[in-house]
């Protein structure tokens, strides 16, 4: 694998950028509770940590044909409450600093539907990323490639030109369709062109960690 031909790093938001497992389990775990159901189980939990908010509420009410009441008590739960549950990756400010100065393009490619805005804004995070891609903005989101299709249509981009930072299945996935490089995170089971523990690794893989 050519380091020097990466032009662009993108990286999954949850599971890579955050530690989200707590504000997920306790959102899903108080939308459950609102119609009488158990909080989630592990295997649960694993599939609605990929999963679009859309996707992970047919997941959880299988079954159900009218889904409105749902998403009715989404709007009334909200997301924003649970972003305080969420802890920022050790070093991921200073690698995205470290990538601006030596010329990288900052991507996110997330299947977060309308809560990346806020998650950014509350970690003063805004400005350290020339592209974020979720999944309103798509109509397939992952496992599809089309996030990273289109961050390599946006800034004219070779699949081999970008490098994905993710840490489930469903990147791992997405990577491979659209044949871009691929850094599995805290998550040695997927099939990677590298696998890290932290934001120091992936400065180490582009020899910008000086």
């Amino acid at each position: 694998m050519d380091i020097l031909k990466i032009k662009a790093v993108v990286f999954d938001c949850d599971g890579v950028m955050f530690d989200t497992a707590v504000a997920n389990r306790k959102y899903y775990d108080e939308v459950l509770q609102a119609f009488g159901k158990p909080k989630l189980n592990e295997e649960q939990f694993i599939n609605v940590h990929m999963m679009t908010v859309k996707e992970a509420i047919d997941y959880l009410f299988p079954g159900k044909d009218d889904l409105s009441d749902v998403y009715d008590s989404l709007k009334t739960i909200g997301y924003h409450k649970f972003i305080q549950y969420m802890s920022m990756e050790k070093g991921l400010k200073e690698l995205l600093v470290k990538l601006k100065e030596n010329g990288y393009i900052r991507g996110i490619a997330t299947n977060r539907t309308n809560t990346m805005e806020k998650v950014l804004e509350d970690f003063h995070l805004e400005g350290y990323f020339e592209v974020v891609m979720t999944a309103a903005k798509v109509k397939k989101p992952k496992p599809d490639p089309e996030q990273l299709l289109l961050i390599m249509e946006k800034f004219n981009l070779q699949p081999d030109e970008i490098l994905f930072i993710g840490d489930s299945e469903y990147d791992c996935q997405a990577a491979a369709s659209a044949k871009s490089k691929f850094v599995a995170f805290k998550n040695s089971a997927l099939t990677a062109d590298f696998n890290v523990n932290s934001m120091d690794e992936i400065a180490g893989i582009l020899q910008i960690n000086q």
